[in-house]
């Protein structure tokens, strides 16, 4: 009889307190050595600048660059190579991350707080951002469509994007034909923490940006968390997960497809589902382990689903949403019988995908929606790339002669009260219109 697939199985309620606090936690065991080893490495990026990442080229992606920057020829080439289907799909994807975006722009206000004060804000979009394009263990061009897209919605002045280099050198075909077809600025072949350091604090030859945002591993998740000092920085984001709710309304190998799929992301991807029922939480774990022994990614699908995977059996939906508030997953899927409804119990998700058909696929790559998305129970406190992630604010304050001369004694009495006596001066200088 061959092992179960799946890590964590039975139901819910009977889960041991230390399953379920590695299911909560989703942190890596080696993080503290990832963040010593980047420390090092975006030290030597502020010292050495463009040497150091020449440098990391050959270390880390053993390749000897002629330039760090990727010249726009090699980016129209590479729109011009890749298959029209793909191209077409692209365009598709671009033009919905477009329309959804722009939805989301912010608007300037103002407001009269009492008569003659008037307090307004105004969202300036950033003068230039980093994307960051992943580029280990699969390529993601649909990552550079979802950083550069909205960046350029906003209005943002230059946008950069970084990618680790191939054998030949370049970024991958797919990257650079992204790059193209999103309008970014420019393109180096840099990866990993040498790419965040190089965004952060500039080099010889790249500039330093605003924001640096995008997926990457471990050492580009650490290295964006030491650089915000330097940087604004989007979501800290880690291996991939979702957490599916499923009621007996669910399609047993629905659920398992979308377990499946974010499982071969990553080795230490998290796959979860909450199903009503003992009768269909089987039918879901028997269908996850015969899609799982011959997916063609099967030797990260089965590492994924032996350390994180898990389908653990409800009574009722009302058990699913304390656990769904405090797991707060990257992806949730309501495969319910009601999900719009069951969309209102929902607390701390990155994107919710409200109804089996909603498949989250379809939400990495062509709805519009943004999939940068907060990881490891961030969801709590962070919210999915946006739009709003491409601008500052900037906050005013108007105050007529009347306006002045009413606040100006309240103003110097709590002046006063805090010891800050030329703050009062300052104030009470105004008492007469």
């Amino acid at each position: 009889m061959s092992a179960p697939v799946l890590k964590y199985q039975g139901a819910l309620s009977a889960l041991e307190p230390d399953a379920r606090r590695k299911l909560l936690a989703r942190t890596g065991e080696s993080d503290a050595l990832v963040a010593s080893r980047v420390q090092a490495l975006i030290a030597r990026v502020r010292a050495e600048g463009d040497r150091a990442l020449f440098d990391f080229a050959r270390e880390f992606d053993r390749v000897e660059l002629a330039a760090l920057e990727v010249p726009r020829e090699r980016w129209s080439a590479a729109l011009e190579s890749i298959p029209s289907g793909v191209r077409e799909a692209l365009s598709r994807a671009a033009r919905n991350i477009a329309r959804a975006h722009a939805a989301q722009r912010p608007q300037a206000l103002e407001v009269e707080t009492e008569p003659g004060v008037m307090v307004g804000r105004r969202p300036d979009p950033l003068s230039r951002v980093g994307v960051y394009a992943p580029g280990g263990r699969a390529v993601y061009p649909s990552s550079v469509l979802m950083g550069v897209v909205p960046a350029k919605v906003a209005g943002v002045g230059e946008v950069i994007v970084c990618s680790p280099p191939g054998p030949d050198g370049l970024p991958s075909a797919g990257v650079l034909a992204a790059a193209a077809l999103a309008g970014a600025d420019r393109v180096f072949a840099l990866g990993g923490a040498g790419a965040v350091a190089a965004l952060a604090y500039g080099t010889q030859s790249v500039p330093r940006v605003d924001r640096i945002v995008g997926p990457g591993n471990a050492y580009v998740a650490a290295a964006k968390l030491q650089v915000v000092d330097a940087v604004a920085i989007d979501a800290p984001a880690g291996p991939s997960e979702i957490l599916v709710v499923a009621d007996a309304s669910a399609r047993p190998d629905a659920v398992a497809r979308e377990l499946l799929a974010q499982a071969e992301h990553d080795p230490e991807a998290c796959c979860v589902a909450l199903v009503v029922g003992a009768p269909l939480a089987q039918a879901v774990r028997d269908a996850v382990e015969e899609q799982a022994r011959v997916a063609r990614r099967g030797d990260i699908v089965l590492s994924a689903l032996g350390s994180r995977g898990a389908v653990l059996r409800i009574d009722s939906l009302e058990e699913a949403w304390p656990f769904v508030a405090e797991f707060a997953p990257e992806h949730l899927l309501l495969a319910t019988e009601k999900p719009s409804e069951d969309l209102a119990r929902v607390r701390n998700a990155g994107t919710v995908f409200v109804g089996q058909r909603a498949s989250v696929a379809f939400g990495d790559y062509l709805t519009g929606a943004n999939h940068v998305l907060p990881t490891a129970g961030l969801a709590r406190a962070y919210s999915g790339l946006s739009v709003l992630d491409f601008y500052r604010w900037t906050t005013w304050q108007r105050v007529t002669p009347e306006a002045a001369a009413a606040m100006a004694d309240d103003v110097g009495t709590l002046a006063d009260s805090e010891g800050l006596f030329a703050h009062a001066a300052a104030a009470r200088a105004w008492r007469v219109p």
